[in-house]
């Protein structure tokens, strides 16, 4: 049984944006760059009409409905990070060990964590810029995507393993998303 008789959204191109769709390749450029990105499924389509990108399933079943959500969550993301951008704010944490963070290529460098002799690393997503001012980790791209995989990262690095987390808050921690 179908959820609705047909899908369709239509987004609204803004002033100083440019949207084109090759194929199945939706490309986006605004002030801040360019993003590309793939959409293709058997039923749910994509067109620029009239200034608008209009997503547009007939007779769309359960999952149908939910891609074209999402579909419209994405191409919404991806205006927005190339008008404004994305970035997220991590905060460095320490009681017992003054740690080092540091940014080398594309990895992030954390020494002296717990103490630990070796450093340990996370790795910088795609096109994401990291900058340490601090006891602040910035992160900032304008793939949505790229940006919180990398603060994800940075966090998952510091995670403490067989020890009390009430006790040892050590680590970097996304405080501000945005």
């Amino acid at each position: 049984m179908p959820v609705a008789d047909v899908v369709r959204h239509e987004i609204e191109i803004p002033e100083g944006i440019e949207a084109k769709l090759e194929n199945f390749d939706l490309h986006i450029k605004g002030p801040k760059g360019e993003l590309v990105r793939e959409f293709k499924h058997t039923r749910v389509k994509m067109s620029i009409e009239d200034g608008k990108i209009v997503i547009y399933c007939p007779l769309p079943k359960k999952k149908e409905y939910a891609l074209a959500g999402t579909w419209k969550a994405h191409v919404m993301n991806m205006i927005k990070g190339v008008t404004e951008g994305f970035e997220y704010h991590l905060k460095i944490v320490y009681a017992h060990f003054p740690m080092k963070v540091t940014v080398k290529g594309r990895k992030v460098v954390i020494e002296n964590f717990m103490g630990e002799k070796a450093p340990r690393y996370a790795e910088i997503f795609g096109d994401a810029q990291v900058e340490v001012k601090g006891d602040t980790v910035i992160v900032r791209s304008i793939n949505k995507e790229h940006a919180g995989q990398t603060a994800a990262n940075i966090e998952k690095a510091t995670r403490i393993k067989d020890r009390d987390p009430r006790v040892f808050q050590d680590g970097i921690y996304i405080v501000k998303k945005g």
